[in-house]
């Protein structure tokens, strides 16, 4: 379907039959009334060479009709046509979405399974959050790495195989062997702040509680809640472990130092969640919760792609013009 931009443009196109209809035509009858009259006149010029003043009126008639024409592909060219293509709908994305991954020291127990392989906790995470990273087609992506310090290893981006990508390389103890969970926060308040989107979530995954960093967890959630930064906090280990000792095997509790409260409290203050994954499987699920807390599509938009078609009446005005300077000058030639 063919469009045109700024149509009001073909107005325009009546000013110079406007201007010549309006112009006074020259009076030559006052003239010819006193000029020689030689009958014979019109074959002794084209003898010479010259044409009759019926072909050169002719002619005339022509370069005139050119110059019309002319004129009318500019006009037209000035309108900007365009062709619509079909309609085309794209899921719309409110969404920024940050993954907040410790990778403290205590990140490498072997104390959760997932399908019946044991790992250690980062390897869980890291398998389980790329499965989850697929199904955020449309979203804008973050990562940030925690331990002592907090780091954001991943702007917002749309590109999921880099986040992906970023995450796996990611090792334990690369950001220190302690868990600074408000300074993470306050990285992630800081990475969303300017953003226009209205719908921002965090999804911080720990196995800890705060022993590290300058920023209060508490304090963090404040601030998270003023820039409208949902929390959604989970809290990873198992709770009971079998470890060989003196007098025979023993169970322990390896997620002692995870700090439940804290957590939960985060999470209340922004609106958020707070999750307890034991093994791989149950941090399969918890994401999958979080999957239809904060769907990836909203409303959908319709466009129509656009192109541009103006450079072709342009490009035929200019080589007519090219024929109207070629055929002007040959009835100038012929003339003379």
């Amino acid at each position: 379907m063919i469009n045109f931009a700024y149509p009001l443009v073909f107005l325009s196109g009546v000013i110079p039959f406007i201007v010549y209809y309006l112009t006074p035509s020259k009076n030559v009858n006052s003239d010819n009334d006193n000029a020689l009259k030689v009958p014979f006149f019109n074959s002794l010029r084209e003898a010479f060479g010259g044409l009759s003043f019926s072909q050169e009126n002719k002619n005339k008639s022509y370069l005139k009709y050119l110059a019309i024409i002319i004129w009318l592909l500019i006009v037209t060219a000035a309108s900007s046509p365009q062709w619509l293509g079909e309609p085309i709908s794209i899921p719309q994305t409110g969404r920024d979405l940050l993954l907040a991954i410790d990778l403290s020291g205590s990140m490498q127990s072997q104390d959760m399974e997932i399908n019946g392989q044991r790992l250690n906790r980062a390897d869980i995470v890291k398998k389980v959050a790329n499965d989850f990273l697929e199904q955020r087609s449309g979203d804008r992506i973050g990562l940030i790495l925690f331990g002592s310090r907090a780091y954001l290893q991943t702007p917002l981006t749309f590109d999921r195989n880099t986040v992906k990508q970023m995450l796996d390389d990611a090792t334990i103890g690369i950001a220190g062997p302690q868990t600074a969970i408000g300074d993470s926060i306050g990285l992630a308040v800081k990475a969303t702040m300017n953003n226009p989107s209205t719908s921002k979530a965090l999804i911080l995954l720990t196995d800890g509680g705060n022993n590290s960093g300058v920023l209060d967890p508490i304090k963090a959630a404040e601030l998270a809640k003023e820039a409208h930064l949902k929390i959604y906090m989970i809290g990873i280990g198992a709770s009971q472990m079998m470890v060989p000792g003196i007098f025979g095997s023993q169970i322990v509790n390896p997620s002692s130092d995870l700090d439940i409260e804290s957590l939960k409290k985060i999470a209340d203050i922004t609106g958020g969640k707070y999750f307890r994954a034991e093994d791989g499987n149950e941090l399969a699920q918890i994401y999958s919760i979080i999957n239809q807390l904060e769907p990836t599509k909203s409303d959908e938009l319709t466009i129509r792609p656009k192109t541009e078609l103006y450079q072709w009446p342009l490009a035929l005005a200019l080589l007519l013009s090219f024929l109207l300077v070629v055929l002007n000058i040959r009835r100038t030639k012929h003339v003379g």
